[in-house]
């Protein structure tokens, strides 16, 4: 149903052509919880038993960005225009998140040029980073550090964005604040920080061990 009224804040926040979604918020959210939860079996599956359980979480990890930056984010950077008006289940995805964010409903332009640089940067090179982990390419750890740091900034910008903003973007209730707007993007602050740490030595212990004399000498 078309309609005016919308669960979005600024509660006068104009949205012409809105339209309800039809699923429960709870089934859009267990549909990504799902798909999340499957790319990290199908991650954890691969990365072979002769790796550290640290280490195939990580691999796994790269897998889960690829599929949330790629599809979710993709789809979002291609069709941020048409979102108050789809139905289809990506679109009501995005409408359950932005009752913690309504910029994704506006096309705010910082959110879908970072979306965008999310989508077609780090979404393919989280793949090629699961993947050199996978066959242990020597870069692995230059993407790593490439890839995390890519991501750990654009989370500093959107908080900080929003911060400038007054936070008056987001539904009060805890549910949308709390869960959806830290404590999901707050995982993408977690994760890559301590992945730039781990990059950084193993990257500096590979600098030492080629500075080394034993290493001159040849």
């Amino acid at each position: 149903m078309e309609t005016t009224a919308h669960p979005y804040w600024p509660r006068t926040l104009s949205l012409p052509g809105y339209v309800t979604s039809a699923r429960p918020g709870w089934q859009c959210a267990g549909a990504v919880a799902a798909a999340g939860a499957g790319l990290l079996a199908l991650g954890w599956a691969l990365s072979g038993a002769e790796r550290s359980a640290a280490r195939r979480l990580a691999v796994s990890w790269f897998l889960v960005c690829a599929g949330v930056h790629g599809v979710l984010e993709g789809y979002f950077s291609l069709r941020h225009r048409e979102l108050p008006a789809d139905t289809g289940l990506l679109a009501e995805v995005w409408k359950e998140y932005a009752k913690a964010d309504s910029r994704y409903m506006t096309s705010d332009d910082f959110t879908v040029a970072m979306e965008s640089v999310t989508a077609w940067a780090w979404g393919p090179l989280s793949f090629l980073t699961f993947l050199a982990f996978l066959c242990r390419h020597p870069a692995r750890f230059v993407l790593q550090l490439v890839v995390s740091l890519g991501q750990l900034y654009g989370d500093i910008l959107y908080f900080a964005t929003e911060a400038r903003a007054g936070w008056t973007h987001s539904d009060p209730h805890p549910l949308y604040f709390w869960v959806y707007f830290v404590g999901l993007n707050g995982i993408w602050v977690v994760v890559p920080a301590a992945l730039i740490a781990d990059a950084c030595k193993h990257l500096s212990a590979a600098q030492r061990a080629h500075d080394s004399p034993r290493q001159k000498a040849h």
